[in-house]
């Protein structure tokens, strides 16, 4: 999925990556990291010892499920910007022998069928060009039994919280997105994606047609996130 403008994803995230994890915590008041640790602990029953996180950017998911004791995770992204930010943050905890990072498109995953134990994405799925693909490729890259879980952000419900989100995403984010990162454009495309991308029901739908069963949705912070989760028959 691109903006307005048609703008390459890889190009505007190679554009952010080296503010993108200060923007990140403080446009989310640090809610960010809590988000993370519900998507782990979501996979946690499965003790996966091989965990895929798909977008992984700058590699903050991948850190979080660090706390599962993995043998192995490998994080992919289209960005290289992103991923050089990655490698070093991971390099500076030591953790090289456990997480990789490999620079691919989520719908054309270099891996076998049935690699991984779990799979990651946090605020990736509406950045991908054919989000349907994508979580197809997700399904095959799983072991049968293999969970899914995403992070998305939504839309509240509640008509003066959704006033007060969309007031905060489309008119004050960008304008502190440019204000740090000197990109206006890709604090834009933010929210834009955000109303364009399916939610709740309609994004469960779309699990369930990549091969996903017992897919589930659970609003997070006033309907502001969703934590979505299928498990691979």
């Amino acid at each position: 999925m691109k903006d307005s403008r048609n703008r390459d994803n890889a190009d505007m995230f190679n554009d952010i990556a080296g503010s993108y994890d200060f923007l990140n915590h403080l446009l989310s008041l640090n809610i960010d990291r809590v988000w993370r640790r519900k998507a782990v602990n979501t996979i946690k029953p499965l003790n996966p010892s091989e965990i895929l996180d798909v977008a992984t950017g700058t590699g903050d998911l991948a850190l979080a499920a660090m706390k599962l004791n993995p043998t192995r995770i490998i994080g992919a992204d289209v960005s290289e910007g992103m991923l050089k930010v990655a490698r070093e943050k991971i390099s500076r905890r030591g953790l090289d022998s456990v997480i990789s990072f490999v620079q691919a498109p989520c719908e054309a995953l270099p891996f076998d069928d049935s690699t991984f134990d779990a799979a990651m994405v946090a605020f990736g799925v509406r950045n991908f060009e054919d989000p349907q693909k994508g979580l197809d490729e997700l399904c095959r890259v799983l072991k049968p039994g293999g969970i899914l879980v995403v992070l998305e952000f939504t839309l509240p419900k509640h008509t003066w919280i959704l006033n007060a989100y969309r007031f905060y995403f489309h008119r004050v984010l960008p304008l502190i997105g440019k204000a740090f990162s000197s990109d206006f454009e890709a604090y834009r495309y933010l929210p834009e994606s955000v109303e364009n991308f399916p939610k709740g029901d309609e994004f469960l739908k779309m699990l369930t047609i990549a091969g996903f069963a017992g897919c589930k949705y659970r609003s997070l912070t006033l309907g502001i996130c969703g934590l979505y989760s299928g498990q691979k028959t």
